[in-house]
């Protein structure tokens, strides 16, 4: 299967409130449209994750992002164009949440969200026209699975859909970096 019919696959499914796992900037990924609470629900329940812990999302570019986050702040826009110079995918936690599915928000108003330029999750994100869930493609508490052979069947089953693309991937893969934005501009790394 082409990459394009795979994506067009997978957005078909999160558009009708599936869950898909599919390859992202870093490891594989549980996925799902960030603006369905329903399907945000379906995550959490095939991860057996307590809802209280946040999940990441990815968007495509700056454009799609601002229209999540309510007045995003001059340092925030620092720090991404600082992250696009590195090369270690960077989520960074930011203040004022909007139009996401509400039991995605923190309970302080907060999202993790990462601009992804990996062509298979940059390109899902511009065709879904939504930011897309992305959190790792494991059960709460085990490792994350960097490659698709490293993904629980039990996961697979669970989901609606799993991604074709780099499945015969076997390279080392790590979790993004996560920072937080607080309101006073304080940046603290969560995890490096």
């Amino acid at each position: 299967m082409k990459q394009e019919e795979d994506i067009k696959n997978a957005v078909e499914c999160m558009r009708k409130g599936g869950v898909i796992l599919y390859p992202t900037d870093t490891v594989w990924g549980i996925g799902c449209d960030a603006t369905n609470p329903e399907a945000v629900a379906k995550v959490y329940a095939i991860k057996h994750r307590d809802d209280s812990k946040a999940l990441i999302c990815l968007v495509d570019s700056d454009n799609r992002l601002q229209r999540y986050i309510r007045n995003i702040p001059d340092v925030a826009w620092q720090l991404f164009d600082t992250i696009a110079q590195g090369d270690k995918p960077t989520t960074v936690i930011l203040d004022n949440a909007v139009n996401l599915a509400s039991n995605l928000i923190a309970e302080d108003g907060s999202i993790a969200m990462r601009i992804t330029k990996e062509p298979f999750s940059h390109a899902l994100c511009y065709r879904m026209e939504k930011p897309v869930v992305s959190t790792s493609a494991n059960i709460s508490g085990q490792p994350a699975a960097a490659n698709y052979s490293d993904i629980d069947p039990e996961l697979l089953k669970a989901v609606d859909y799993v991604c074709e693309s780099r499945r015969q991937e076997h390279k080392p893969h790590t979790p993004s970096s996560i920072i937080k934005l607080a309101k006073d501009g304080t940046v603290s790394i969560i995890r490096k």
